[in-house]
């Protein structure tokens, strides 16, 4: 045991010390003699002649030595074995040095130990002892040393043993020995050995024996077995026996105080090491540095404060430094706490001391500057760390992917989780939610559901935080089923906090599930969960919503008892008013006053609650004091603004003339949105109604201005609108550009060009401040006018101040040069577009496409078609019906066919324009058969040909002078139902003019003449044949008709045109 020492322990079976005699003059000095040819070692005794090394002077000569150099080699070997000893530990099993009398010293140089430190037979006797097995017999192996130990011999024999049963049987052979004395050392040895290797039960047997010898137990011996307990955990046992121990009056060195407190710790037994500690205290034992390392630890995992801080500056007014971990404890307490200047002291002073700080204290400053929102600070800390090259952990990274989140710096964060990740160091699920939640702050839900997915997929745990970000990524995502399987698992661990629920709630709200929210709420006031101010309002909200009152009530009697909310304003404002309070202030003449302690937002939530309760002097009383509190008009336009959203026009009626008699004016939005509503239901009295209020009361603002007008739009009412345009224009009133495009685009729709361009032009003149969609509509309306030279003077005018194009801009603007017939054009605004960045759409491909077409230009439409196919815009029917139409208007009937199969393996039907563009292809291309069978397939189809489908037929059959399959074809158009419209009878017509079937061709005028109207070609046509048959007298009643009908009669038409001569 090492802290037995044999110089302050005398047992009365050991010697006394000798006392100090004088060298006789008889006794002869051992001579050593050194040759002058050999440098002497450190350790060799010197004749004394050496100059290099004279007798030092002492203060207090001693008595001469036999040889002067002696002392020098004692003192020399025992600061090595001291050395050594400390490098090795506290196992150390060096030797003490004790000083010698110079006859001692002499006796031990005769001695056979050769400078070892046991004599030859004691070395003897303890290899003898370790060489024994368990079945030999000691007695046997020790027979040669009976009566040549003595009991000191004995005692280094069994302090040197290393097995403990060869230490037990050697203990029992020396209980035997004649010199054997019952002490309180060997006891102790013994005792240690048993310590060392566990055997408490050994030990104890022994501690007994020794007891049962009469030998009192000393500091060393109870220090011994309080070590032993404490070395193998047995900490109810240790107490036990300290109490025994203190009841003696023995108190353990601080070695052993040490050591108990050291196993407690490593325990986490933290409040046993606090209470031993302060008995330490108590007893005056004197503390060390480890003492204090061990209990300030201690005093940070209880959350003690105040004590451990107390401590520490009590451990640095001692004289002791304290190491970097205390350091770090004590700021991470502090941080906790609160106490952040504390920290940031503790700090400073661990920079003066020049300790450099670890990762964890590193990382527990950060949480500091993070909580004080201090990020400059922060980042310049994470600076210092890469100065001192100290290694961050995924701690540390978790908290800067926070603080750069916190800072708007997305791409920072992103980047130091990937090189978290890089690391191999990203692990905890901390890190993944710090990710997670500022993808969630950016708007990334996405994201941040992908990092919650990564973590699932590596097996990382959940904790009950993990399933709140997860449960707020899918609320913000609006996704109510994995919403719902995310609180459930929530619940699993507890009751969900009041955040959760009313995340959960909102999102039912939006959802508008009405039911489900109202379910909900029965669950967590059924469970008893834990409300907060959020939750409150939101479980309000859908009460007044729903006009709830009852529970309205009972909640808020319930929440009015905790006391935590006595100083909210929003439940106070619930409490006092449904108690009908403050009354009680209005009669005292302290209006104001209460009107200024109440929440407009409440007081708003309530006028709802009684307004679909139905209880309207609770409502007219509420609203009269909402009137008074600062905001509250706009808290009543809210609420009106509501009920015109969900479209209940009645409750809105009731508010608008409750405050009419108030004498209270609605914000120009809420009125606007009354008027918009009353257009959107057709109610176009009751929106004129308000309107003319406003009108009557004041000026009409442009908000309201713009809502008449799209109510008379939505109503199709263009004069109107215009006449509130020009009323409005001629008091020098502006309407805004959302207007003037409302009001153009309806005048356009209802065939009024000439208002339009009047209202563009206008606009122009006063200069008012118009947005891309006024000039699209413009540019639209124009085109639509047929006034497509001003069309492009208006894009000319956008370009010239600046107003940027779109999509819409381009496609009108193709459309505008591909009717003017300048494709040139055309194509340069295609290819702005597309110079500018502007995504073209598969409209803007198929407008240039179709006027390619319409100009004949079919090779330059096929490629465009291809190129927009390369551009990864797949083209639709109306796509594939153009580019038909295309090869159709050519006669390239392969390639409409060809283009027809590859609609339908897209997955396409074709519809009746596709058929028609496919009859026109194959009537060029006089392919007539084709033709015949198209029509009778798309008729197989369920698709009704129409009179346009037939006249392609007719048509071509009548140009190629087959009239009798032209009258067979049209035979079949009245016998699949349809009558003939004016393009069928002209065809027919003038085919028999054309070929001379002068009979015919009267035949079937006088047949269709009641069917046709008043058209020139036909009554042409008709005079020309009646001429040419010698008809005079029906040739002039026709001219005498059209006459009469100013329908002019073309000269130009020739009988037997296309009749070959012979």
């Amino acid at each position: 045991m090492e802290s037995l020492k044999w110089s302050s322990v005398v047992s009365p079976g050991l010697p006394c010390k000798p006392s100090y005699k004088k060298p006789s003059k008889t006794k002869q000095r051992i001579q050593v003699r050194s040759s002058s040819r050999v440098q002497p070692d450190p350790w060799s005794l010197s004749d004394g002649n050496d100059p290099t090394k004279p007798k030092p002077r002492s203060k207090n000569p001693k008595n001469p030595l036999s040889d002067d150099n002696a002392r020098r080699i004692i003192k020399g070997k025992a600061q090595y074995l001291s050395v050594l000893r400390r490098n090795q530990g506290p196992r150390a099993m060096t030797p003490k040095w004790i000083k010698r009398t110079p006859e001692q010293m002499v006796k031990y140089l005769q001695d056979d130990r050769n400078g070892h430190l046991y004599g030859r037979h004691v070395v003897a006797a303890i290899k003898a002892v370790r060489a024994m097995d368990e079945n030999v017999n000691v007695r046997l192996v020790m027979s040669s040393f009976v009566a040549k130990l003595s009991f000191r011999d004995m005692c280094v024999v069994l302090k040197e043993q290393k097995s403990w049963r060869q230490a037990a049987n050697f203990f029992a052979w020396m209980k035997l020995q004649l010199s054997y004395r019952p002490s309180v050392i060997v006891y102790t040895i013994l005792l240690r050995i048993y310590g060392q290797v566990g055997k408490i039960k050994l030990a104890e047997q022994t501690f007994l024996e020794m007891l049962e010898a009469g030998c009192e137990p000393d500091e060393v011996a109870c220090g011994t077995m309080l070590c032993t307990y404490a070395r193998w955990g047995r900490h109810k046992a240790m107490l036990t026996f300290y109490s025994a121990v203190q009841e003696r009056g023995i108190i353990p060195s601080t070695a052993v105080f040490n050591f108990m407190l050291s196993s407690l710790h490593k325990k986490s037994f933290h409040g046993m090491v606090i209470d031993l500690w302060r008995q330490m205290v108590d007893k005056g034992v004197v503390r060390n540095s480890f003492t204090y390392t061990v209990v300030i630890s201690s005093l940070v995992k209880e959350g003690l404060h105040e004590e451990a801080l107390k401590t520490f500056y009590e451990m640095k007014n001692t004289g002791f430094a304290p190491e970097e971990v205390t350091y770090s404890q004590l700021i991470s307490l502090s941080t906790k706490n609160g106490k952040w200047d504390e920290a940031l002291k503790l700090y400073e002073d661990m920079k003066c001391q020049g300790i450099v700080p670890s990762n964890y204290t590193c990382a527990s400053l950060l949480t500091l500057y993070y909580k004080k929102e201090d990020y400059s600070k922060a980042l310049s800390l994470f600076s210092e760390m890469e100065k001192y090259k100290i290694a961050a952990d995924e701690v540390i990274y978790g908290l800067l992917i926070r603080i750069y989140g916190k800072l708007g710096l997305y791409e920072d964060a992103q980047k130091m989780f990937e090189e978290t990740e890089q690391l191999g160091i990203l692990g905890d699920e901390k890190t993944y939610l710090a990710m997670a939640q500022v993808h969630l702050n950016y708007g990334n839900v996405g994201r941040a559901l992908n990092v919650i997915g990564v973590m699932k997929s590596r097996n990382i745990w959940f904790s009950r935080f993990a399933y709140i970000v997860l449960l707020q990524c899918n609320v913000m995502k609006e996704d109510l089923g994995p919403a719902e399987v995310a609180f459930q698992a929530l619940s699993k661990t507890g009751l969900p906090d009041a955040g959760s629920c009313n995340d959960m709630l909102n999102l039912y709200i939006k959802l508008d599930l009405t039911e489900k929210a109202k379910a909900f709420i029965g669950q967590i006031r059924k469970y008893q969960f834990d409300f907060d101010h959020e939750l409150y309002k939101t479980v309000m909200k859908v009460y007044c919503n729903q006009g709830m009152l009852i529970a309205a009530k009972q909640l808020t009697e319930e929440m009015g008892k905790n006391g935590s909310f006595k100083d909210n304003k929003f439940i106070q404002t619930f409490s006092i008013t449904m108690h009908g309070e403050y009354i009680d202030h209005e009669q005292n003449g302290d209006k104001l006053v209460a009107s200024s302690k109440l929440d407009s937002m409440a007081l708003g939530m309530m006028l709802n609650l009684y307004l679909i309760d139905g209880n309207f002097s609770k409502m007219e009383e509420i609203l009269k004091l909402l009137l008074e509190t600062a905001g509250g008009s706009s808290v009543v336009s809210q609420v009106i603004s509501n009920f015109i959203r969900k479209g209940d026009i009645s409750k809105v009626k009731i508010l608008y003339n409750q405050l009419m008699k108030l004498g209270c004016r609605l914000e120009d939005e809420v009125i606007a949105s009354l008027i918009s509503l009353y257009g959107k239901q057709q109610r176009l009295e009751e929106a004129q109604d308000v309107f003319k209020l406003v009108v009557d009361s004041s000026r009409p603002g442009k908000l309201i201005l713009k809502s008449i007008i799209d109510a008379y739009a939505k109503c199709g009412k263009a004069e109107e609108a215009y006449s509130v345009y020009k009323e409005a224009t001629t008091k020098g009133q502006d309407l805004d550009a959302v207007a003037i495009s409302i009001l153009v685009n309806m005048l356009t729709n209802c065939g009024k060009h000439e208002e339009s361009q009047i209202v563009v032009r206008k606009s122009f003149q006063d200069s008012l401040d118009l947005d891309t969609v006024a000039y699209n509509t413009f540019i639209k309306a124009m085109l639509g006018a047929g006034k497509l030279h001003f069309a492009a003077s208006i894009y000319e005018r956008m370009l010239s101040l600046g107003v940027p194009s779109t999509i819409q801009t381009y496609n009108t603007m193709i459309s505008v040069y591909g009717r003017s017939r300048k494709l040139d054009k055309a194509l340069e605004m295609f290819n702005t577009a597309r110079s500018l960045g502007c995504p073209l759409d598969e409209k803007a491909y198929m407008n240039l496409i179709s006027f390619y077409g319409k100009a004949g230009k079919t090779k330059e439409a096929s490629l465009l078609f291809s190129e927009m196919q390369e551009e990864g815009i797949n083209p639709g029917l109306v796509s594939y019906n153009i580019m038909i139409n295309v090869y159709a208007a050519a006669g390239l009937y392969n390639e409409a066919e060809k283009l027809f199969r590859v609609m339908q393996r897209d997955g396409f039907s074709p519809d009746s324009f596709t058929y028609l563009s496919l009859i026109q292809a194959y009537t060029k291309s006089l392919k007539y058969s084709e033709a015949e069978e198209t029509i009778n397939s798309m008729q197989k189809q369920g698709i009704p040909p129409s009179c346009s489908h037939f006249n392609h037929l007719l048509s071509a059959f009548s140009q190629a002078g087959l009239i009798t399959e032209a009258k067979r074809v049209f035979k079949e158009l009245l016998m699949a139902g349809l009558s003939p419209d004016l393009a069928c009878y002209r065809t027919m017509l003038k085919g028999y003019m054309d070929y001379g079937c002068v009979e015919e061709g009267i035949d079937f005028f006088e047949q269709v003449r009641e069917s046709i109207k008043q058209d020139k070609f036909i009554l042409s046509a008709a005079v020309h044949l009646y001429k040419y048959a010698g008809k005079e007298l029906e040739a002039k009643n026709i001219l005498d008709f059209m006459s009469s009908l100013r329908i002019p009669f073309l000269n130009n038409l020739e009988v037997g045109l296309k009749i070959k001569p012979l």
